[in-house]
């Protein structure tokens, strides 16, 4: 990292310029009296106020005093760094001074805005915070960024359809693009849906078509039945490790003919059925597979022999062991999706106890004509089509009793759209749909909220269901409080429907440790900011999309997928990119080689490097962030914070203590 020493001869000329920020501090702070206390500092050479500094004419005047009073440290007073320090340090840059020579004081967040009882009281801290910055600024040292060259490949991590939009459009942009995908086929959760709200489309008819041109795409490698267990390096140069799981069926030779699934005597619950229906221990998941491909299941297979003797291309190899790819990229996309709530756990809902108690995914599989029932909907206890169906929404969402306190913005649309269905299906079907607050939110459903209630006749019952009670005929009873009426209810049913949240899926732990980003408190991955960088996250070059980020439905998982490709476009792009130099420095001299920094640091960004005599902490300037944690904790003083320095520190305590006692 290119760094300037200070020039302990230099002549200091300081610039402070203190900004009433409209009246966010000019409406506390008396500006004026402020900047005339800081023209008195030693070392500044000029003291300016203004209503706005961030404005282009309070730019300029930073940038002709510069050059008119030789400028060698500018001190911006006004509201947080956060949101205004890239703006000035550009602004000093543009007149000539490294933009590392510019120290900004926070006026508005730490003085006006926590002060506005107390102007006199507020004024005087302006006046220490001003002179705190200038104290540091007589400090600064030039600093120089480095650039990292980036690879121009990509990894998007997740099948689903969020994922296969996103390699798709990093495909379309001519960058190479693999797909990591552990389940055997692409298409992810919206694979085993009958229809999409709020039109009723067929959800394969829309997907398939996309599944296609993924394993069709030049630009796109599909490596299915595999999970990333690795990954080293920083941005522009990730260095990952993919497990291939073994399918014991050779990938390139199998035609998808089905012939292995036909003569296999073997049948096991269908996980792509949710354990509805059965499939063979070789299998197919779907007709519209991708790749169609046979999978067998070896925790089942009694290796009999009997596909190998089917297929007619040679292409089972029970021998077959699992294997590892190694990828370079520059960037990676998480795009790892959901799985359904399990409800196991409500006991009062009686899942896996009560035959008649289905949760949505599972009627989904029911409604959907490649289903286990092809398409009829009936009960589990019989075979027998129901009569009467309740759907509980908000089961494993907004409860924060069993820690799922967020809203999965799905479930009141999936349970109204397989409502319907059981209605089309079967016309005389009486549903009822009990639910704690209607979630319409997007486009077009409000009116698939009012068609469900004046075209097909659905009740809707406000209320969250207390118990549901199986009776000696199997019928389900729901005790509920109906809340617009303010009366306990207990009504029956031959079905009944768990609307199940999401939630994050299983093996996303492990992947958010490898990737190295942080999760919110409901599980799923966090983005460097909600608003400005949704898809970002805090390690440079890993993005997230899709329900990876947070629960979400198809339109939005699609738009988030797009815009993480694109994203990940940027540096690919322009093949490089400036890291920060404010990242922590090591006294190879003084480091001890204690490993206290390299077990501390959230980054991974510290190693120990030389031999049993000259070992030492080394900083990966690409994968530090500037934290400051190892800086904190280094019990020899040996580490040390570019532009944040502890005689930089100091100096702003020592100018904080001035008027102390007087």
């Amino acid at each position: 990292m290119a760094e300037e020493k200070r020039d302990n001869n230099e002549e200091l000329r300081i610039g402070v310029y203190v900004c009433h920020c409209g009246v966010n501090v000019g409406g506390v702070v008396d500006c004026p009296d402020v900047a005339e206390y800081a023209g008195n500092l030693p070392d500044v050479v000029v003291a300016k106020d203004y209503k706005y500094m961030c404005s282009d004419p309070g730019q300029l005047m930073i940038q002709e005093d510069i050059k008119e009073h030789n400028l060698n440290r500018v001190v911006v007073a006004a509201c947080s760094p956060r949101l205004h320090e890239p703006t000035f340090r550009r602004c000093v840059e543009e007149a000539g001074l490294n933009k590392f020579l510019f120290e900004f004081a926070n006026l508005r967040e730490q003085d006006s805005w926590v002060h506005m009882a107390e102007p006199e009281a507020a004024t005087e801290k302006a006046k220490d915070l001003t002179r705190m910055a200038v104290a540091k600024a007589r400090l600064l040292e030039p600093l120089e960024a480095t650039k990292v060259a980036v690879d121009n490949k990509a990894l998007v991590i997740g099948g689903g359809v969020c994922g296969i939009q996103t390699a798709l459009d990093l495909g379309d942009m001519g960058f190479k693009t693999y797909m990591v995908e552990r389940h055997p086929t692409i298409g992810g959760r919206m694979g085993q849906l009958d229809k999409t709200f709020p039109t009723l489309d067929c959800s394969m008819c829309i997907l398939a078509p996309k599944m296609v041109d993924v394993s069709k795409h030049e630009n796109i490698e599909l490596i299915t039945y595999a999970e990333v267990k690795q990954v080293d390096g920083y941005i522009g140069n990730f260095h990952v490790t993919v497990g291939k799981k073994a399918r014991y069926v050779i990938e390139e030779d199998c035609t998808g003919c089905g012939s292995c699934v036909e003569a296999c005597p073997i049948e096991i619950p269908n996980y792509y059925d949710e354990g509805v229906g059965m499939v063979k221990a070789a299998y197919i998941p779907f007709p519209q597979a991708v790749p169609l491909c046979a999978t067998i299941d070896k925790d089942y297979c009694i290796e009999c022999m009997l596909c190998d003797q089917a297929c007619e291309r040679g292409a089972i190899d029970h021998n077959q062991q699992p294997s590892e790819i190694k990828l370079d990229v520059g960037t990676i996309i998480a795009a790892t999706g959901y799985d359904p709530f399990d409800p196991s756990g409500i006991y009062q809902y009686g899942y896996g106890r009560f035959s008649n108690v289905i949760t949505g995914m599972e009627i989904e599989r029911m409604i959907n004509a490649s289903g286990p029932t092809g398409g009829h909907v009936v009960k589990p206890s019989d075979g027998k089509e129901p009569e009467r169906v309740a759907f509980i929404h908000c089961v494993g969402s907004r409860d924060e009793q069993i820690g799922k306190p967020y809203c999965s913005r799905v479930c009141c649309m999936y349970s109204m759209k397989n409502a319907q269905l059981c209605i089309d299906h079967e016309p005389d079907t009486e549903v009822t749909c009990y639910y704690m607050d209607i979630r319409a939110f997007g486009k077009g459903y409000e009116e698939f909220y009012k068609t469900s209630q004046e075209k097909y006749g659905i009740e809707f019952i406000r209320g969250k269901p207390a118990q549901i009670f199986e009776n000696d005929d199997l019928t389900l009873t729901i005790r509920a409080e109906d809340t617009l009426l303010g009366k306990v209810t207990e009504y029956t049913y031959d079905l009944v429907v768990l609307s199940v949240g999401l939630e994050h899926p299983e093996g996303s732990e492990e992947l958010r440790q490898t990737l190295g980003v942080s999760k919110s408190s409901d599980g799923f991955y966090m983005e460097a900011h909600p608003k400005l960088r949704p898809v970002d996250t805090l390690t440079d070059g890993v993005y997230i999309a899709g329900v990876a980020q947070g629960p979400k439905d198809i339109p939005d998982s699609v738009a988030q997928g797009s815009a993480a490709a694109s994203r990940a476009a940027i540096p690919m792009a322009k093949g490089q990119v400036e890291i920060e130099p404010i990242i922590a420095r090591t006294d190879d001299v003084v480091c001890g080689a204690c490993e206290v920094c390299v077990e501390l640091c959230p980054y991974g960004a510290i190693s120990i490097v030389g031999d049993d005599n000259a070992a030492h902490a080394e900083i990966n300037a690409a994968l530090c962030k500037g934290c400051g944690t190892c800086v904190g904790a280094c019990p020899s003083g040996a580490m040390d914070q570019q532009h944040f320095k502890t005689d930089q520190i100091m100096a702003q305590i020592s100018a904080a203590l001035e008027d102390v006692g007087k």
